[in-house]
């Protein structure tokens, strides 16, 4: 594993994160892959799922914009696993984009705690953790997609 990530998960965590992941996005093939976890029961490592272009992916990958939910309604129609998230405890979901220096979003940081968690001061935190672990994140990232890019 990456020293990136583990720091980058241990800072997540002290802001109140309870179950983080991060997914590589590979677009060729039409899957998300997830490349890290801190639930491995849960959330396996390189865990698959097909790749949908709706409004999650319009806002997070083709825009380049971060998904906030701070109440499991926020985010029941777009995660198939909102069961499995709320059973945990967890009420509250942030997937924050690894933008590439072409712009393209090769994966996301995927945050989950309590509901209500995510305020504006809050989301700049993490949006500024994951913005001084970007440099060794993204090799990280890139190596966890088969052809080693975004695909778009």
């Amino acid at each position: 594993m990456s020293p990136a990530v583990a720091a980058l998960h241990h800072d997540c965590a002290a802001l109140g994160t309870r179950l983080f992941t991060i997914t590589a996005h590979d677009l060729t093939n039409g899957l998300f892959r997830r490349a890290y976890t801190s639930h491995p029961v849960e959330y396996p490592t390189h865990g698959t799922k097909p790749l949908l272009r709706d409004a999650w992916y319009d806002l997070c990958i083709t825009r380049a914009q971060p998904f906030v939910a701070n109440t499991p309604a926020a985010f029941a129609d777009l995660f198939f696993d909102h069961a499995l998230i709320t059973s945990m405890g967890l009420g509250s979901a942030a997937n924050l984009p690894i933008i590439a220096a072409d712009g393209t979003v090769p994966g996301t940081v995927n945050l989950l705690a309590g509901a209500h968690h995510f305020t504006p001061d809050r989301l700049a935190a993490y949006a500024a953790l994951i913005d001084r672990h970007r440099p060794a994140l993204l090799p990280f990232v890139l190596a966890q997609i088969p052809h080693g890019g975004p695909g778009v």
